[in-house]
């Protein structure tokens, strides 16, 4: 009887053990699921600044063109950004957090509509007409609040994105992490250069 009593006990410690780190990996995994929602939560809101920057182009350049026809050059530049920075898009755009290779030609595509935009910035300050009229003051004012908005939506990516990496690559989550097959999440790298104005030559 008291053999059989000692084995109960032990199959009873096993079985709070066991349902102890079914318990853990259970939470472990709820908790990499939600870490990951916030991380795509935040890269919706970055698709969204993105696309509403695009959105003000095409009426921006018509803006600009009606002032500075001859100014081709650089809005056949800021066109052809604009075009590339808007190239990916659906699931590709939706999946370029799981790569970090297509996550820097994403940022590098992102980047060289910025440098087009100030390149016509600079053009601008030769029309002081264009500067005054109400729908050019408009459209750049938005632009610059997108601009804005912008840096904090990637910054508030970059947090959710290094908080879920941090996380399952943590031992033990490590474990629950691989089973599920979660895979590191790609950043926003430094720009040192994205806040140069182009050098722009007014002898031309």
């Amino acid at each position: 009887m008291k053999k059989l009593v000692g084995v109960l006990v032990v199959l009873g410690v096993l079985a709070i053990a066991v349902f102890a780190v079914i318990s853990w990996g259970v939470g472990v995994y709820n908790q990499i699921v939600q870490l990951e929602e916030t991380v795509n939560e935040k890269w919706s809101q970055v698709q969204n600044v993105y696309q509403r920057r695009a959105d003000l182009i095409p009426n921006l350049v018509q803006t600009v063109k009606g002032y500075a026809a001859h100014e081709q050059e650089t809005l056949t530049e800021v066109v052809e950004a604009r075009a590339k920075a808007t190239s990916i898009s659906g699931d590709a755009l939706k999946n370029l957090v799981n790569d970090p290779g297509a996550m820097a030609k994403f940022q590098a595509a992102q980047s060289g509509l910025s440098s087009a935009l100030s390149k016509l910035m600079v053009v601008v300050e030769r029309y002081p007409d264009l500067k005054a009229n109400q729908n050019f003051l408009e459209l750049q004012s938005q632009l610059e609040g997108t601009e804005n908005r912008i840096t904090v939506e990637r910054k508030r990516f970059n947090e959710a994105a290094r908080e879920y990496n941090t996380y399952i690559k943590k031992i033990p989550q490590k474990f629950v992490a691989s089973y599920k097959g979660a895979k590191e999440k790609a950043y926003f790298e430094a720009e040192a250069t994205a806040q140069r104005v182009p050098t722009v030559d007014f002898g031309k």
